[in-house]
């Protein structure tokens, strides 16, 4: 009783009158006539119904799709003229709703706060200092505590301080009506706040002078729909039989009683945005400058040097050259047994198939009866049933699996897009009639296109790769002082399949290599790489999925660095450690020796080359004899040297012996250093012939 007299002590009659007449207001909770799912994590729920003259429509949203609801929301009005004219309809004056954080905005300058409320004692206590009328006096309220007769009140007034007890029934008046209107609002949103969890929202309308059905439509979040599927299939080529069932959520917070359901896939772009949260722009803060702050990384001292690489893997082992009996008999038992057995695929229950409707890059499919969930139900409800041209294939995903994959291969004749979805997968006749054989990701599948699901691995077909890779010379360019040689890349893996005796198709799905061309027939190009179509027989088979990859290499006949070689004097260089950078030099000869040799006989340049390497071993043998020669002239220099000096430490009759010996070893030298200048120009000779071959 206490509580239900609260603002009775509070507030004043006319106060009161003017709350009461402020929620008196008309308004019409229009029911939920059509609801659109989308597998984006949206849902489109359309309200509509009959709204009398000034009444206000109002619907309750969760507080999370506020947001979306200020976003999203749409009016439809019957009465409008489609050309514009809204005669006779309504005209949207807005949307009002109470602010998201009630309590703060309703308390917002008030001398009470959402705590005072807890007891009529406590509310007045935090309304001292304002003036009131209690019991027939008029002051300021001093005070407030319960007793047992009732509530005692404190006034000040003019004479002093009055004391006052009030009984069940008695108001207090603030002399104030604004402040007491604005309390009346804050115990009003103080009691929406309690269902904090969603808002009141009203679209309020104006102009209308009759009756008239009118609609909305808002589009938020929800529980995206789940697709999922019962896909039957042969045990060979043959019809697939697919239904679909869609698992709904409702969590609107409005029960769905008839209404129309309609299941979008699509890929729609969907944002969300602050609306119903107010927004303050943030300033930037301009730090207080200070030093900066030095950090070290401490030392974890040394670490054991990295293990080396895994050894390369060795070629295949050889697999079995027969297929076990057993597997063919049971293949023709099999095929028995679905002779005589009834197909499991008709025995299927049919179920009532939805309108589909599809625009770009979107369908929808509309359940063709009317759908009753409930707030907070979840329900799962059918939606397609067709049947397909499938086929049965084994499925090669992994070159390094020991099995492959058993699949099915689907086209969409259904003429709408199939969303996503998990597929359980049955078999429909044989020994495989009824039984569930794995479940199946289906991705978006468009009219008219194919997808392959795997549902198993088939563990009797055996699969076992090896790779190889060789390059070698296909052609040779001359050019000055450079042999470019053209390179062809050969890459291999070698599939060995044993099927045990088992007959069909396999797709293999080998990766693209970049820059290769493959030598191997493509049946399809996509994320999946490069896929290969081959039909087993039951016997042994291997299958080479080779690739090209064209490349170059340049062999240097000299060292640009040290110059033309036709300049350069022996005098000037150390031949010996300057012998791999000059033409003839150990190095390119050898190299050019063995792309010779592995050069086929029509290949593009191959004459050039071997002209060019018997020039090559030419300079080689020239070169050769010009550092014997210039060897030679180093040991006549090397006895020049000591005869002179013995020339000079001598005296008498020996330093007549040595003066001989002095101009014996000068002409040896000088005989030595021509011989060394024969030699050299001798092989520059022949280097010049040899660049001129290389243009």
């Amino acid at each position: 009783m206490r509580r239900a007299l609260l603002l009775a002590t509070c507030l004043s009659t006319a106060a009161l009158s003017t709350v009461a007449l402020s929620t008196a207001a008309l308004a019409d909770e229009l029911p939920v006539r059509a609801v659109t799912l989308s597998n984006a994590g949206l849902v489109q729920i359309e309200r509509a119904g009959s709204l009398p003259p000034g009444a206000v429509i109002s619907f309750r949203a969760p507080v999370e799709d506020i947001d979306d609801v200020l976003k999203t929301l749409v009016l439809r009005d019957a009465a409008s003229g489609t050309t514009g004219d809204t005669t006779g309809g309504s005209v949207v004056e807005g949307i009002r709703l109470p602010a998201q954080d009630l309590e703060t905005e309703a308390f917002r300058s008030l001398p009470l706060r959402p705590a005072d409320f807890e007891n009529r004692a406590s509310l007045l206590r935090a309304l001292r200092g304002h003036l009131v009328e209690a019991g027939g006096s008029a002051g300021r309220l001093a005070d407030a505590e319960e007793a047992e007769a009732g509530l005692k009140v404190s006034l000040i007034t003019a004479q002093g301080l009055r004391l006052l007890l009030l009984r069940e029934g008695e108001e207090v008046r603030l002399a104030d009506t604004a402040l007491a209107a604005r309390i009346a609002r804050a115990a009003e949103a103080l009691a929406a706040a309690r269902t904090a969890d969603e808002r009141l929202v009203e679209i309020r309308l104006g102009g209308a002078t009759a009756a008239r059905e009118v609609g909305f439509a808002t589009v938020t979040g929800a529980p995206l729909w789940k697709p999922s599927w019962r896909l039957v299939i042969p045990d060979g080529d043959g019809e697939a039989r697919l239904q679909g069932w869609a698992v709904v959520e409702n969590r609107s917070g409005a029960d769905w009683e008839a209404v129309r359901l309609s299941l979008v896939s699509g890929n729609p772009a969907a944002y969300r945005q602050a609306l119903y949260t107010p927004i303050r722009v943030e300033r930037p803060e301009l730090p207080v400058r200070a030093a900066e702050q030095l950090r070290v990384t401490a030392d974890t001292g040394a670490r054991p040097a990295p293990p080396p690489p895994a050894p390369a893997p060795g070629p295949a082992p050889a697999m079995a050259a027969m297929a076990p009996a057993g597997r063919a008999m049971r293949l023709e038992a099999q095929e028995m047994e679905t002779r005589q057995a009834p197909r499991f695929v008709e025995q299927v229950a049919a179920v009532p198939a939805a309108t589909a409707a599809s625009s770009a890059g979107r369908v929808a499919f509309t359940l063709p009866a009317p759908v009753s969930i409930r707030s907070g139900e979840t329900a799962n409800l059918p939606f397609l049933d067709a049947r397909l041209p499938a086929e049965r294939v084994w499925w090669v995903q992994d070159l390094a699996a020991r099995n492959p994959l058993n699949a099915v291969r689907l086209r969409n004749s259904s003429g709408q897009t199939l969303p996503d979805g998990l597929a359980a997968v049955y078999g429909a006749s044989g020994a495989e009639a009824g039984a569930y054989l794995g479940d199946a990701e289906i991705r978006a599948v468009a009219p008219g296109d194919q997808r392959l699901l795997a549902f198993a691995r088939d563990r009797d077909l055996l699969l076992s790769s090896a790779s190889s890779a060789g390059e070698k010379p296909v052609k040779v360019e001359l050019r000055r002082g450079v042999v470019t040689v053209g390179t062809l890349r050969q890459e291999e893996v070698a599939l060995a399949i044993d099927p045990r005796g088992a007959k069909g198709r396999l797709l293999v799905d080998v990766p693209r290599r970049t820059g290769a061309t493959p030598r191997f027939a493509v049946a399809a190009e996509g994320d999946f790489g490069l896929r290969h179509e081959a039909m087993l027989e039951g016997t042994p088979v291997t299958l080479r999925f080779g690739f090209e990859r064209e490349g170059r290499q340049e062999v240097p006949l000299f060292d640009a660095g040290l110059g033309d070689p036709v300049l350069l004097r022996w005098r000037d260089l150390d031949v010996e450690q300057s012998l791999r950078r000059l033409p003839g030099g150990p190095g390119s000869l050898e190299t050019l020796r063995v792309v010779l040799e592995r050069l086929p006989a029509d290949a593009p340049g191959r004459p050039a080359l071997e002209g060019l390497l018997a020039g090559l071993a030419e300079a080689r043998r020239l070169l050769d004899a010009a550092r014997g020669a210039i060897r030679q002239y180093a040991a006549a220099e090397a006895v020049l040297g000591r005869a002179r000096a013995a020339a000079e430490d001598r005296s008498g009759a020996e330093r007549e012996e040595a003066r001989r010996r002095l101009n014996q070893a000068s002409l040896t030298a000088e005989r030595a250093g021509a011989a060394a200048d024969a030699a050299w120009e001798a092989w520059q000779r022949v280097v010049t012939e040899v660049l001129a071959r290389t243009g």
